[in-house]
């Protein structure tokens, strides 16, 4: 009988000791396949138990959640949504997240464990932290001053600091409303289908994600490779350039809108936007040179983050004379996001020095406590000092007495460049009308903000667009937004 209980007994063990090691299985071995099975709704319930952080612009939350009583309690709102919504993306209960709600969504979420009080406090508490704020770098008259701007048009706004790099705007109209998209049910299902079906595809943040030919505006980054290789040392003296210009190894002659091009100096090539001269210094400069130039400032470049992704604005380096000349002029196959050519302007506006941008200045807890802050960024020098400042001599002209006046504000020195590319089969696309700027308050030691701006094709004859007669007065308003005039 009691060999019986023994074997009993061992049996037992053996039945416990495979359960222990089941349940380690399971729970360690196989966890994550299940905490990633899309049949298991847990995560997602816990993660809506609680009200998501908020993303803040100036003090104030542009963000909000909504209890709805359901499984999945907490639904993400939107104050001013259409004009956020290039900032903030959404945040989904079906459709996950797009943009801040994206790169802070361990953040907002709760789950980044620096919210936790204690290193691995939650993992023994199993506690979920209530979720952390993003404080934004926004200013809210710029961001408005943009969306207001632009209007029913199809365009978009980038606005920096030039001496931190920090994002002061980023409009995309047309826009959408984000909060449409947060819960899971009909209504949210009817919207995205309608956003995606839409041709002028609102969800499409153009400020950082769309890459347009730059036209004129890419003139600043040829006359800062033209001076800073010596090719013209007095702005005032005549250039040999012929008017048209046949482009080299071709029969293609290139002309100009503007007259008085023959053989004009660099001021008023820049000043009329002679194509003519610029494609001929980009020639002279070389694809190599050139393409540097173009780096220096920001293109070829894949890795920037703000700290969503920002599409690459390209400049073409193996592109033949002919059409180095055309990519001078920022055509043929030069591209740039409006954040780019932002940049362009900041780095004339900041001594030759471009800051790399930000939006996000810090993210805190519930409580008000930092969790990380952005503190200063890689700089990077575009042309030299002396360059800068002969640009920004030339970029004022623009606005003085050039195609830039509707950029000109009372008691601020305002520097310019408008640009109007072509594009399409034979360049019969609507037009993009360009306008990139920086602005200084009669009282600041430094320009205070750089802009560009960009309104694509609209129903109107080609000749009515225009840089500074669509763009300029849309750049000029964010800046007078900062300046607070």
């Amino acid at each position: 009988m009691t060999r019986h209980i023994r074997h009993a007994a061992a049996f037992c063990v053996l039945l416990l000791a495979a359960l222990l090691v089941n349940a380690a299985r399971v729970q360690v071995v196989q966890a994550p396949r299940y905490a990633t099975n899309p049949a298991d709704r847990r995560p997602d319930i816990a993660r809506y138990q609680q009200p998501r952080g908020d993303i803040l612009v100036a003090g104030e939350s542009v963000t909000g959640s909504r209890d709805t009583g359901e499984h999945l309690r907490y639904e993400r709102t939107y104050a001013d949504g259409p004009m956020y919504a290039p900032v903030t993306g959404f945040a989904s209960q079906e459709y996950g997240t797009t943009l801040l709600e994206h790169a802070e969504d361990a953040v907002l979420s709760g789950a980044d464990p620096l919210l936790a009080p204690l290193p691995l406090w939650n993992d023994v508490t199993q506690a979920r932290n209530p979720g952390g704020d993003v404080v934004t770098t926004v200013h809210p008259a710029a961001q408005r001053a943009a969306y207001r701007g632009l209007g029913g048009r199809t365009g978009a706004v980038a606005a920096i600091e030039p001496a931190t790099g920090r994002i002061l705007a980023l409009v995309s109209t047309p826009s959408y409303d984000p909060g449409k998209l947060s819960g899971n049910g009909k209504d949210a299902l009817r919207t995205w289908r309608r956003l995606n079906g839409d041709p002028d595809r609102p969800m499409l943040n153009r400020a950082v994600r769309r890459t347009y030919p730059p036209g004129s505006t890419f003139k600043v980054v040829t006359a800062a490779a033209a001076l800073d290789a010596g090719l013209v040392r007095d702005l005032d003296a005549p250039t040999r350039s012929a008017d048209p210009y046949t482009l080299p190894g071709t029969r293609t002659r290139l002309t100009n809108e503007s007259e008085g091009c023959r053989n004009a100096s660099l001021r008023q090539a820049f000043e009329r936007s002679c194509n003519t001269v610029f494609a001929g210094l980009g020639v002279e400069v070389g694809a190599r040179g050139l393409t540097a130039a173009a780096e220096r400032f920001g293109f070829n470049d894949d890795r920037l983050r703000v700290p969503f992704s920002v599409a690459p604005s390209s400049f073409d380096p193996s592109a033949d004379r002919a059409q180095l000349g055309l990519s001078a002029i920022g055509q043929y196959n030069t591209r740039a996001t409006p954040l780019q050519m932002a940049m362009v302007a900041a780095a004339v506006a900041n001594g030759g020095q471009v800051r790399t941008p930000y939006l996000v200045e810090r993210t805190t807890r519930a409580g008000g406590g930092t969790v990380a802050a952005a503190g200063s960024r890689p700089v990077r020098q575009a042309m030299r000092p002396a360059t800068a400042t002969r640009l920004k001599e030339l970029m004022t002209g623009v606005v003085r007495s050039g195609t830039g006046a509707n950029a000109a504000i009372r008691g601020a020195v305002v520097g310019g460049k408008t640009g109007t590319a072509q594009h399409g089969v034979g360049n019969t696309g609507t037009p993009y009308a360009w306008f990139v700027s920086w602005a200084q308050g009669a009282r600041d030691l430094e320009p205070k903000v750089a802009v560009a701006a960009v309104v694509e094709g609209a129903a109107a004859d080609h000749g009515d667009i225009t840089g500074g007669g669509l763009a300029a007065p849309v750049a000029r308003a964010v800046m007078a937004a900062v300046l607070d005039r």
